[in-house]
């Protein structure tokens, strides 16, 4: 069977921050925000582990909407079912995605003590960083990112930085990354900005829906995350190389040496990170949280049959249709067109950045992983 991780939306759409470029935010039929009943995470957690009862690691990852706004006790009552369902052998694998602003000493002691993969959202220097993510009253979110970024840090809680690449920090790659290599993040996720809007300001959903969208302006042209890589690419690999980690490197020196991709981008096959609203309804994806999308509620039937099921598969199976010219790209196999909320043209709005990329770094990923202990 298919292993699945469910992403997991404990607070909903319910944020402490208004980032301008937030989809989940700007979507017309956002969810109400509301904390997840206990029925519900005890069905995800029971039904998630009994699904994949042989695995070694069973994964949950925690993101909202901003998931700490449902409480460090809800947090101690998740990982409390996780040890009452998990059988004997089993490791559970838990990851928190935040903006760092309610973290304080006890969240940082329960993340420690509970083996917490923390991603921190952080996009660069203040001056990158503030003008799209702000708090509900308008003001910038940077310094207290990084505060959050060092408590976990001095706590010995595992953590990542995540910087989403947009129009205001894609020619930045070099600046970027070096400030967060100052601040002692040693596992950086890039993730680039590709959204729409319709003609009534809101963020459009799946492309086959809305065609007539045009390009928010907070998303790079189809270029730029490309050339925000490169230059990455270019510093990392002058000192850095196996002191920092960064996950699209990891990834494509993955595909290269003959692995299939981990990532859900760039696998062949996505139908194995399915969307859990708090209410209890699951989703094909998180970009794709739309009702066409909506495999039923954990509460009606149990999560692993809603993930296997003919629907899901369908929708995993989507990520191949591509056009004659995706197909025979040498770049196929390393990111098998992307993903397909970025197919609204005759290709991913990202492959001028994929194809960038990937040419720029294989040669000298190549040699990397010919290096002893590499």
């Amino acid at each position: 069977m298919q292993a699945f991780s469910v992403m997991v939306k404990p607070a909903s759409a319910a944020c402490n921050l208004s980032c301008r470029y937030c989809y989940y935010l700007n979507r017309p039929d956002k969810p109400a925000a509301r904390r997840m009943e206990r029925a519900v995470l005890e069905a995800c957690i029971r039904d998630t582990i009994a699904a994949q009862a042989d695995a070694r690691e069973v994964g949950f990852s925690w993101q909202g909407g901003e998931p700490t706004l449902a409480g460090l006790a809800f947090f101690r009552d998740a990982v409390a079912l996780q040890e009452r369902h998990r059988p004997a052998g089993m490791r559970i694998a838990n990851a928190l995605q935040t903006n760092g602003m309610l973290l304080d000493e006890e969240w940082a002691k329960f993340l420690r003590e509970h083996g917490f993969l923390v991603g921190l959202s952080i996009d660069g220097p203040a001056h990158l960083h503030d003008p799209l993510r702000r708090d509900l009253h308008g003001r910038g979110s940077h310094g207290r990112g990084v505060k959050a970024l060092a408590l976990l840090q001095r706590a010995g809680v595992e953590c990542n930085t995540l910087t989403v690449v947009h129009r205001l920090n894609y020619r930045h790659g070099r600046e970027v990354y070096r400030y967060l290599r100052r601040l002692g993040s040693r596992h950086m996720q890039f993730i680039p900005l590709v959204e729409r809007v319709t003609t009534g300001g809101a963020f459009a959903g799946p492309p086959e829906g809305e065609r007539d969208a045009r390009i928010a302006p907070w998303t790079p042209p189809p270029e730029g995350f490309g050339g925000f890589l490169c230059d990455v690419f270019d510093d990392w690999r002058a000192r850095d190389v196996g002191r920092v980690f960064v996950q699209i490197f990891e990834e494509y020196a993955t595909v290269l040496a003959g692995m299939p991709a981990r990532l859900c981008v760039f696998a062949a096959d996505c139908r194995g990170t399915p969307m859990l609203e708090a209410n209890g309804d699951l989703y094909s994806c998180d970009h794709y949280a739309y009702p066409a999308y909506r495999l039923g509620n954990i509460l009606d039937a149990p999560i692993g049959e809603l993930v296997r099921s003919e629907r899901q598969a369908s929708f995993g199976r989507m990520k191949s249709r591509l056009p004659a010219h995706c197909r025979r790209c040498e770049f196929l196999g390393a990111c098998f067109g992307g993903c397909p909320k970025h197919r609204f043209s005759s290709t991913s709005y990202l492959c001028p950045s994929y194809r960038r990329f990937f040419a720029h770094a294989a040669g000298e990923l190549a040699r990397i992983l010919q290096r002893p202990g590499l």
